[in-house]
């Protein structure tokens, strides 16, 4: 049997039992998403490894410069290395006060934005922890914008709650968590609900402050189109998709990532620009047949990096606090936060995220 033999009887036996079964295409894109994912877990390793090295090198030269001083010289090097670390804890304790402040006002006045997390049935195991990184990065670009959104989670219940959970630092997370539907999370409010789905009709043209917002977290290998816009329609909600096509021309189709479309309306929050907003989020290689192409793989790792640093900021503060190279500081209050940001114009805190936007994995978002 030929190699494309090969990979197709090797998409389908791979193919999950749920769901409708999978088309001759539908097989081929899964068995070219499990070479990128072999490739993926091969480049994951090199760097890791690469990364090993780096760290014991420097800790080599380290012992070295260390071995080749006089006692004064090394008493000073250490002192400069603390002190060098005792500063970088100092700056990350900061930045992460700013963080909860930011946070907490925008429960107060930031538009809401929803992730609907009522699919962990549909996906695989593998989708369920793509999904969980999507989650963690919007969760970490939203702490970073100037201008946040008030983010909740709901229907977090089952495997994915449990996968959430698991992660470091997850209680301390300032979001809204909900084991409820969005539709028993607002009861009084269900007029002002907002699917975001590419199958809509309506084009999303501005953020209004009195809507809810909902981006389904589904990771779905196009296993379920318009499972999205039909929940909307049995629930009697509204739904709109962003005005993509109005600005760009995407490689194949308009479905992006969780954590691509919550930035889209962060971005778009921020400079009041669709075109803008698109560009600064949606990667290159989707608006084009060529970049299409490109190895997709990539994305998982990207995602990982701008992420780890949330855990990162707090183990190494939690590990300065102990050491007593920075004293705790008492969680901020409400009324705190209120004093520092009452009659500050929101518009003059905007700044760029800078945060590359690549995506885990497809998901059927818009």
């Amino acid at each position: 049997m030929d190699e494309a033999g090969v990979e197709e009887r090797n998409a389908t036996a791979t193919a999950p039992d749920a769901g409708p079964a999978l088309s001759k295409s539908a097989r081929k894109k899964l068995a070219k998403q499990q070479r990128l994912e072999a490739r993926k877990a091969e480049r994951k390793a090199a760097e890791k490894e690469r990364r090993r090295r780096d760290v014991e090198r420097r800790r080599r030269e380290w012992d070295e410069s260390l071995a080749a001083a006089t006692e004064e010289e090394r008493a000073q090097m250490i002192g400069a290395r603390r002190e060098a670390r005792r500063e970088r804890v100092e700056r990350r304790a900061e930045e992460r006060e700013m963080r909860a402040l930011r946070l907490r006002r925008a429960a107060e006045v930031g538009p809401k934005v929803v992730l609907d997390l009522e699919f962990s049935d549909l996906m695989t195991p593998n989708e369920i922890h793509s999904l969980v990184q999507q989650i963690m990065y919007c969760y970490a670009v939203n702490g970073r914008c100037a201008s946040p959104a008030h983010l909740w989670l709901t229907g977090c219940q089952g495997e994915l709650d449990t996968h959430l959970q698991r992660l470091p630092g997850y209680d301390k997370w300032i979001i809204e968590k909900e084991s409820r539907s969005y539709i028993e999370a607002f009861p009084e409010q269900k007029d002002n609900l907002v699917y975001l789905t590419a199958d809509s009709e309506t084009t999303l043209e501005e953020i209004d402050q009195k809507k809810i917002y909902i981006i389904g977290g589904l990771v779905d290998r196009n296993r379920w189109k318009g499972v999205t816009m039909k929940k909307a329609n049995e629930e009697g909600i509204h739904s709109a998709k962003l005005p993509i096509g109005n600005y760009l021309k995407m490689s194949s189709s308009q479905v992006l990532t969780v954590n691509q479309v919550f930035e889209i309306l962060l971005k778009f929050i921020e400079t009041k620009d669709w075109k803008d907003a698109f560009f600064q989020v949606i990667p290159q290689r989707k608006r084009g047949e060529l970049e299409a192409q490109t190895d997709e793989g990539e994305d998982d790792e990207t995602s990982a990096t701008a992420i780890a640093k949330l855990s990162e900021d707090e183990g190494e503060l939690e590990s300065a606090e102990e050491d007593g190279i920075v004293s705790k500081k008492p969680r901020t209050t409400e009324a705190e936060v209120a004093a520092t940001t009452d009659g500050v114009d929101q518009q003059q805190l905007v700044s760029k995220v800078g945060e590359d936007t690549k995506a885990p994995q497809k998901s059927l978002m818009l």
